[in-house]
């Protein structure tokens, strides 16, 4: 039979092929970009929101006293270190309506960091606080 810190090696190395698939889960605040080189913080008028589930996102508009409006939704995958992200509806005229967007993700503490290039050419750096 195999000696017992054999086993132990096998146990382990079965358990850590199990690995949590990633994800988004919860609820992102919108905390500033680098937009094309130029840093943007957050607007202090109002907030935006992101809720992601396993798959699913979606965006709500929030101000002091006012309901939430949901302003945008879609689709987002993850894959190594790559989100893609699929707008399938929006309240205003969008032109990413459809388009998958690929960003380079990163989760460092509580902030999400979304880096890519735009259909539009445009280069955004996005992050997004963890709220819950």
């Amino acid at each position: 039979m195999y000696p017992k810190s054999l086993s132990a090696i096998i146990v382990i190395a079965v358990c850590c092929s199990f690995q949590a698939k990633p994800t988004l889960k919860g609820v992102w605040e919108y905390a500033g970009d680098i937009y094309n080189g130029k840093k943007q913080q957050a607007p202090v008028n109002y907030k935006l929101q992101r809720n992601y589930d396993n798959n699913r996102y979606d965006a709500f508009f929030l101000e002091d006293g006012e309901k939430p409006v949901l302003y945008e939704k879609g689709d987002y995958a993850l894959k190594l270190d790559t989100c893609k992200e699929t707008q399938s509806y929006s309240s205003q005229p969008s032109k990413l309506l459809g388009i998958s967007v690929k960003y380079i993700y990163q989760i460092k503490n509580d902030t999400l960091t979304l880096s890519g290039r735009l259909p539009s050419g445009a280069v955004v750096q996005e992050y997004w606080k963890r709220v819950k």
